[in-house]
């Protein structure tokens, strides 16, 4: 019996590679007068970004840029603003990884505030944000955080009072997604390893959340399905067009996932680090993904709660070890170590050797979240996880 479920909008999809041509033509239909968010050089000092830009001006469309380094801060995006208001626009596009994107997203969402962007963060601002903004196309150039079909912009604050929050509202889902695998080509292996397990973490989290339905089981099986093709293929040699394509949609359904199915207990830690320290976020997801995984399925077999969630675990394994005969508590066992097993075949440090300190383990645990997590994990339990990555 398929129970009730509601599914939030999602933007117009453009996909496929080679799809940033039409891009001009997309934002004509809004305005010829653009905000253009990109990271600091990489898109505007690559050949996609010196035609595009011809592109442009051959179009007649007008742009003022934003450069964006690093996660978006409140700082930066109230500067953003404030720098912008004397200029006309009708749509703001990003061209960018995760953090770009979050930034236009709360840059086209805050340019009719007069109040700065704190005051509507959750769980740290106190006001609503009514939703109004102007429109916005998202481009994403890395295969991670899924932004491009998301309601949400994710902004940091780092320090003892720091803060990973959301700026969040159903009006903020991008209008467009044109998402062109041959904009991730140039991607630095680190970054495509870190970015690549922030979204096999998002599909894996919102699989197996409390919250999935049979519509939101189908998205994410179908982005980890690309996951196991592409994953590993676009670390080993990142001119790989097909692999690229596969880890694109495979982010793509992610944001879709997270969306509507929400996540688990990796990124309620890693949020909570990353208010505290600035560490890039897939790196935290793929580091603390195996211990937080195993200390899940250790949970639910003693428990003996939610089995359903046990026999997701199996199909996990199942589809990553592509083979049919054999016992659901081998097929989960085996899923948990490929889990390690990519941990180190990408390289990703431990919580020590990226630069965190175990003095900072009770601060980190105290604003975690288990939330949607098959079974809530306790204090001690988040510890351990800690523990087990602490190197």
């Amino acid at each position: 019996m398929i129970t009730s479920f509601q599914f939030g909008r999602i933007p117009k999809i453009i996909f496929g590679a080679g799809r940033l041509k039409d891009l001009p033509g997309v934002i004509r239909q809004y305005d010829k007068n653009i905000i253009l968010v990109t990271g600091k050089t990489s898109f505007l000092a690559s050949s996609f970004g010196s035609s595009f830009l011809t592109r442009l001006a051959s179009e007649g469309i007008n742009y003022r840029t934003v450069s964006i380094s690093g996660e978006p801060s409140p700082a930066m995006i109230d500067k953003a603003v404030a720098d912008l208001s004397d200029y006309k626009a009708g749509v703001v596009v990003s061209i960018g990884g995760g953090s770009v994107l979050d930034a236009g997203k709360a840059i086209s969402a805050m340019l009719y505030m007069k109040e700065g962007i704190t005051d509507f963060l959750e769980d740290v601002g106190t006001r609503e944000h009514p939703g109004s903004k102007i429109p916005f196309i998202a481009v994403p150039t890395t295969s991670g955080t899924g932004s491009e079909a998301t309601k949400n912009s994710v902004i940091s604050q780092t320090g003892i009072n720091g803060f990973k929050k959301s700026l969040r509202h159903d009006n903020f889902v991008p209008e467009v997604a044109l998402v062109d695998p041959e904009l991730t080509l140039n991607c630095p292996t680190s970054i495509t390893a870190a970015s690549g397990m922030d979204c096999f973490t998002q599909l894996t989290e919102a699989y197996l959340s409390t919250k999935a339905t049979p519509f939101t089981d189908a998205l994410t099986y179908e982005g980890l399905k690309a996951v196991r093709q592409s994953l590993l293929k676009c670390v080993v040699d990142g001119s790989d067009i097909e692999a690229r394509t596969g880890m694109s949609f495979a982010a793509l359904t992610s944001g879709i996932g997270l969306a509507n199915a929400g996540l688990g207990t990796v990124h309620g830690i890693a949020g909570s680090i990353g208010g505290i320290y600035q560490i890039p976020h897939g790196l935290l997801c793929g580091t603390l993904m195996g211990a937080c995984n195993t200390i899940t399925v250790r949970k639910l077999r003693k428990t003996g709660k939610n089995n359903a969630a046990l026999k997701k675990y199996a199909s996990l394994g199942r589809l990553f070890l592509d083979r049919e005969n054999k016992s659901d508590d081998y097929l989960i066992d085996w899923f948990i170590e490929y889990l390690n097993y990519l941990t180190v075949e990408m390289k990703l440090p431990g919580l020590k050797t990226a630069g965190i300190e175990e003095a900072s383990f009770n601060n980190i645990i105290a604003s975690s979240s288990s939330k949607n997590n098959p079974l809530s994990l306790e204090a001690e339990e988040l510890a351990e996880v800690l523990s087990i990555r602490f190197i």
